[in-house]
């Protein structure tokens, strides 16, 4: 692991945007943005497209390679105007009026009863002030989708002021439907609503984790930029297609990209991703496949805040595979500054945030359910080559705050005039973890105070307790460690000390334990590591975790 400076991040850039995207799940709950429809109740006909001939016109053929040159000749000119609202109603649409306005199911798209998605939009205003753009794709045929104030649900003060067949220049995003967990329930299934984020569910899970598009600069001293995606063209599905393909343009002030997903529902939802960009100038910081999530509290950092709950978290760890097979589990902190950890790969075959724990007596949230948010892995397709796995966590006092950050970051920055292609795979899901495995796995990470239980702290220690579950090493018996033991604990630390260590098994929960009191300079940033090993070979995943002495 690397170990570089801590910058501040542009705070107000990245939180106001993400207070209103966790806003919106909040909202979804009780507005339906978050809803389903029955399959039964889908409308006899289609939702007519627009009947007006500017939009029905049909526009020049199109295929992804034909959208990447267009993207790759866009980035060789200055960036154009960024697309603003109409003075008048949308533009003076406040949060109170937006949570009252939601799109009315009867006009989805690809509603006909042979289709297994159906397409809804997200309504211009408030946060979401530049519409995008949306196509209908039929072979090379596109046809622009137009959207009006019918399509849309206005309830109580909101239908007061909502003009009646008003067209809008654009939508804010869409999400489509499909019978996920039950063939008579089109549940919601993906969403793309703000900048380059979208968030997508596992069958039986709820929305937590987000993917973005890229990220550019992010947690640097510059300042962040946030990508757009602006216009989609949207596959029509085929009868009983199990997926979908959609494509999107990508444009920014460094950079224009074209983008196709292909989203594939199931227990595991996967989205195939393939990234073409193009870079109008030098980028300090590359971010491919950015994850985005929030980690508020748990058991390492339980006593700072006076809950009922015993954790508050959408993901709880970051996971990486590496090209030798390797896995790093690196439990999420919120720590007292903002904190970056860099993990140096090559080709690495996996990264992801995940959420472990899968118990609602390890939450007790009966509102939020954090053991039903997904995990999200990322798995590059062809070499990604040489670079970072980085993580960045932000400081939060509050769960709407999504404070934890990670991306690829290749080793050579993007030049002004290249071009870079990278395809991947995104998975949703619970992802749990495989007991049969040979290796054991970290099935719990404690902290708390150093030194003896019950006995006064006088020496700053802090005691880490990491357990470690199944593998070849569960059908161990106790005396396999210890001075006569093969069974060894492997551990490292960087600006710190390690005063005692100690692993032994709790034969009760089928667990081996490994406890450690560490001594560091106040103000100090320790980077911790360990695994287990014996008779030559590796035993367990590599435990990692970076501690901020306050």
């Amino acid at each position: 692991m690397d170990h570089t400076p801590r910058h501040a991040l542009s705070h107000p850039t990245r939180r106001s945007l993400l207070r209103g995207l966790s806003a919106l799940a909040v909202l979804g709950a009780s507005t339906g943005l978050s809803g389903y429809a029955r399959a039964q109740d889908v409308p006899a006909a289609p939702a007519p497209m627009p009947t007006d001939a500017a939009a029905q016109q049909s526009l020049p053929p199109f295929s992804f390679d034909a959208l990447s040159e267009e993207m790759r000749a866009a980035a060789s000119a200055e960036p154009g105007p960024r697309a603003t609202l109409p003075e008048g109603f949308l533009a003076t649409l406040t949060y109170d009026d937006y949570r009252l306005i939601r799109f009315n199911p009867d006009r989805a798209r690809f509603s006909s009863e042979d289709s297994r998605f159906r397409l809804h939009a997200f309504h211009l205003g408030w946060l979401f002030k530049e519409p995008v753009q949306m196509f209908e794709l039929e072979g090379e045929t596109a046809r622009p989708m137009a959207f009006n104030t019918d399509d849309f649900i206005y309830e109580r003060e909101a239908a007061e002021h909502a003009p009646q067949h008003m067209d809008l220049p654009g939508v804010a995003g869409f999400r489509l439907h499909y019978p996920l967990n039950r063939p008579d329930i089109f549940d919601e299934l993906i969403a793309f609503q703000g900048a380059s984020y979208f968030r997508a569910l596992g069958r039986g899970s709820l929305y937590g984790i987000s993917a973005r598009g890229l990220a550019v600069n992010t947690g640097l001293s510059v300042a962040e930029e946030f990508p757009r995606f602006t216009r989609f063209w949207i596959e029509k599905p085929a009868a009983g297609a199990g997926r979908m393909t959609l494509f999107a343009a990508m444009e920014s002030a460094s950079l224009t990209g074209a983008y196709r997903f292909t989203i594939i529902p199931g227990d595991e939802t996967v989205i195939e991703v393939t990234a073409r960009l193009f870079f109008r100038t030098d980028i300090d910081q590359l971010g491919i496949a950015p994850l985005t999530s929030m980690f508020l509290y748990g058991d390492r950092n339980r006593d700072q805040f006076n809950d009922f709950r015993p954790r508050v978290h959408d993901s709880d760890g970051l996971a990486i595979t590496r090209a030798d097979g390797e896995q790093v589990w690196r439990p999420l902190a919120n720590p007292p500054r903002l904190a970056s950890s860099y993990f140096t790969e090559t080709a690495p075959q996996a990264f992801g945030l995940h959420q472990r724990e899968r118990d609602f007596d390890a939450y007790q949230d009966a509102s939020a359910h954090y053991e039903r948010r997904p995990s999200l892995r990322v798995e590059p397709l062809g070499n990604w080559g040489k670079g970072a796995v980085r993580l960045v966590e932000i400081p939060s006092d509050k769960e709407v705050n999504d404070n934890i950050v990670a991306f690829w970051v290749p080793e050579d920055k993007a030049r002004a005039g290249e071009s870079r292609e990278y395809s991947y795979r995104l998975i949703w899901g619970d992802l749990p973890v495989d007991p049969a495995a040979e290796l054991a796995h970290v099935t719990a990470s404690r902290a708390g105070e150093g030194g003896v239980s019950g006995v006064e702290n006088t020496d700053g220690t802090r005691k880490f307790v990491i357990d470690f579950k199944d593998g070849v090493i569960a059908g161990l018996p106790p005396e396999a460690s210890g001075p006569e033991g093969a069974l060894k604990a492997n551990t490292t630390i960087y600006n710190g000390e390690i005063v005692t260590q100690t692993l032994f098994k709790i034969p009760s929960q089928g667990i081996w334990r490994l406890v450690l009191d560490v001594h560091a300079e106040n103000g100090a940033t320790v980077e911790l590591s360990a695994h287990l090993s014996g008779w030559g070979r590796r035993l367990s995943e590599t435990w990692a975790y970076q501690w901020i002495k306050a």
